[in-house]
């Protein structure tokens, strides 16, 4: 008898990334005229000081929890997940825009290296001190999966900026190749609810610098995912590296994701694949 899938697809190792990752957004910030932090982005109701001073709070926070033990502030009767992620995140932005862009990109530099050494002392494969919902429900999540999914975090407010400055970068292979890796693990929790005989499998396309193929296969009433082509797809998604990593973020919906992939076969599938999102909302 076959083993039920593993949830969370293939480990990937995102530690040594961050270093790279970071010195590319210090050269961009440090290259912005005061015209340029207050671009503003997709994100609803930030300029680019903003979204700079939204990766120092994950720094800050990461830092305070995860390596001091800090509890940090209480959930507010009733709220949801969601409700208070996006609530303190919009309270240290507030706060944060009274800081000059020269504080936010010095302590960018001053503590980003203790947060790559904090993911260089935990076990890959030991318990992760946050869930990844997006991903599966099941819990707890392997640390390598939670520092990928704040890798992710960090190339994406980058290739934020980046849009709203008119400045492409970062987007070799070596750097959103694993980006896109990471966000494929949102597949099978996108195919949670559509029940398929054992072996039938969905296939993503990501076409462009750093994408693949990957497979979602069902097993035992779930989806795992596994790198590769598998045989007969019962439906097959084929999406541009750049549609793909902001369809998962929302940077654009899943209507107008469809509208620029391709693929097919079974309908109920392919609209499910193409309606993945990595990121909690």
């Amino acid at each position: 008898m076959s083993s039920a899938p593993d949830p969370f697809g293939p480990m990937i190792d995102t530690r040594h990334l961050f270093a790279g990752e970071r010195a590319l957004l210090l050269d961009l910030l440090a290259g912005l005229d005061r015209d340029e932090w207050s671009a503003p982005t997709v994100c609803p109701g930030w300029d680019v000081h903003d979204v700079a001073a939204h990766v120092l709070h994950d720094y800050t926070r990461r830092l305070s929890t995860g390596r001091d033990g800090h509890r940090g502030p209480p959930f507010r009767e009733g709220e949801a997940l969601a409700e208070f992620i996006h609530r303190t995140n919009g309270e240290f932005v507030a706060v944060a825009r009274h800081f000059s862009p020269e504080v936010i990109v010095d302590q960018l530099a001053h503590l980003g290296p203790q947060v790559d050494a904090l993911w260089a002392g935990r076990d890959p494969d030991g318990p992760a001190d946050l869930d990844v919902p997006w991903a599966s429900d099941a819990r707890p999540a392997p640390v390598w999966l939670d520092v990928a999914r704040e890798y992710t975090e960090f190339w994406v407010h980058q290739q934020q900026i980046r849009d709203a400055v008119g400045r492409p970068g970062a987007g070799g292979p070596d750097l959103a190749g694993p980006v896109i890796d990471v966000f494929t693990r949102a597949l099978p929790k996108a195919l949670d609810g559509m029940e398929r005989p054992d072996g039938t499998a969905v296939e993503l396309e990501v076409r462009g610098a750093g994408g693949g193929v990957w497979t979602a296969t069902a097993e035992q009433g779930r989806w795992g995912l596994g790198r590769g082509r598998g045989p007969d797809p019962a439906a097959r998604v084929v999406i541009g590296r750049d549609d793909f990593w902001r369809l998962a973020t929302r940077g654009i919906g899943p209507g107008e994701a469809r509208g620029r992939a391709g693929g097919g076969g079974d309908a109920g599938l392919w609209e499910a694949a193409t309606a993945l999102v990595a990121v909690i909302r």
